[in-house]
């Protein structure tokens, strides 16, 4: 199953603690880039696998982890 089915730019990333990790910007190939205008990501680009995702509903993307071990192990774009 491809996680990234129904990834829109705009949607909202949630935990799996449903709080906010931040805004789809693009889908990569393997990655999701995150929207740097996004006050939890510190306005800076970051990366998220695509493997994190455990389903797309009601217009956000619901990781496999908490927003914070999202947070802690995202990799930022340089």
């Amino acid at each position: 199953m491809n996680n990234a089915a129904g990834i829109r730019e705009s949607m909202e990333v949630v935990g799996s603690d449903d709080k906010h990790v931040g805004r789809v910007d693009h889908v990569l190939e393997t990655d999701i880039e995150l929207a740097k205008i996004d006050l939890a990501g510190g306005f800076k680009h970051h990366l998220i696998p695509i493997s994190w995702v455990d389903h797309v509903a009601d217009d956000k993307v619901c990781l496999n982890l908490t927003a914070d071990a999202a947070k802690s192990a995202w990799r930022e774009k340089h």
